[in-house]
């Protein structure tokens, strides 16, 4: 097989769509955890504030989003078909959630009266949150396996089959780590009397995160042993989930140290260092089959031709410096405390 620095390209593909999808979850991941916790904010100043915190960077995090689902297409065309068929309705829901979200943050401000704020406080708050716990639905699901059958094709029958107790409990996790990313993102753009209610929210989160996270992991460890095979044969590999331990274990030193912008460093790394060990427990599949092994979707027989891997990763070596320049651009351009203007929300 055709290598490049000594990895073959489908695994080249693999690193290349795992960080863009990295790049989505720590960018959108603080916005969906700020939007979860709007409603906990009762006065009308420290909502248009927490909407200014996010409001001038929300739809470019998104761009990640966009840039990973087109690399998964291109690089493993089949995996993209069967993924998005086994777990159309999670995607779906997320599609709708996704629009109303974005409507309400841009609705919000363009009428005067109490109730038409308070709808789309409630639509943005409400997306946010069920964003947030269904990409987590979703990771769970590829994580436990899909029922894939012969030919590649979902074989499952039930509508609300991908919300099994993994997937739940996944989902929960991943709401819970965002909404503390969220709430550290805002101690960063807010001050006063917002910012001493957020160091309280925040306390809240990261306990909330913690206890899913713990749950998750035991029911990982003793009903879905298959991931942890990897790290049993070559036990160098517990450094990463040593190291996601250390980090979340920094998150409420930093955060009684008031610390906010180490905070944020650590818990866009936990994210980061959870889907590493995600990548880790899964590779080389893509999707595993709960039917039969035989039946596994993995980098080598989902991927596109290497002629059109070789094409794609130098369009990925010209483009990346440029989305990251442009990620660079607009939070140093953003950068500091929210203040309110005739132009904001």
């Amino acid at each position: 097989m055709d290598t490049f620095l000594g990895i073959d390209y489908p695994t080249w593909w693999f690193l290349v769509v795992g960080g863009l999808f990295s790049g989505y979850a720590i960018l959108d991941g603080f916005d969906f955890g700020a939007g979860a916790w709007h409603l906990f904010f009762k006065k009308e100043l420290d909502r248009r504030v927490a909407l200014n915190a996010v409001g001038p960077v929300w739809d470019g995090n998104e761009v990640w989003l966009v840039i990973g689902g087109g690399a998964l297409f291109a690089g493993f065309p089949l995996m993209y078909a069967t993924f998005f068929s086994s777990l159309y309705i999670p995607f779906m829901l997320f599609l709708v959630f996704i629009i109303f979200r974005a409507i309400a943050i841009e609705f919000r401000g363009k009428e005067p009266m109490k109730w038409w704020k308070t709808l789309w406080d409630t639509c943005y708050s409400i997306s946010s949150i069920m964003l947030a716990f269904l990409l987590g639905v979703v990771l769970g699901n590829v994580l436990q396996g899909i029922q894939i059958g012969e030919d590649y094709l979902y074989q499952g029958d039930g509508l609300l089959e991908f919300l099994n107790p993994y997937a739940i409990m996944t989902g929960l996790t991943t709401l819970s780590l965002f909404m503390a990313h969220g709430a550290i993102y805002l101690l960063l753009k807010t001050e006063g009397k917002m910012f001493e209610q957020l160091t309280k929210l925040l306390k809240k989160g990261m306990i909330f995160f913690m206890v899913c996270f713990g749950i998750t992991t035991l029911y990982t460890l003793i009903y879905i042993p298959h991931l942890s095979d990897d790290f049993k044969s070559n036990p160098s590999l517990f450094v990463v989930p040593l190291m996601v331990f250390l980090s979340i274990a920094n998150l409420p030193r930093l955060a009684s140290k008031k610390r906010y912008k180490l905070a944020f460093f650590f818990s866009s790394l936990t994210i980061a260092l959870s889907l590493v060990l995600v990548a880790i427990e899964l590779y080389p599949n893509l999707l595993m089959s709960s039917i039969d092994d035989k039946y596994h979707i993995d980098i080598y027989n989902a991927a596109s031709s290497t002629k059109s891997m070789q094409i794609m990763l130098t369009i990925v070596a010209i483009g990346t410096p440029l989305v990251l320049g442009y990620t660079l651009f607009v939070y140093r351009t953003f950068r500091g405390k929210v203040t309110l203007d005739e132009t904001s929300y």
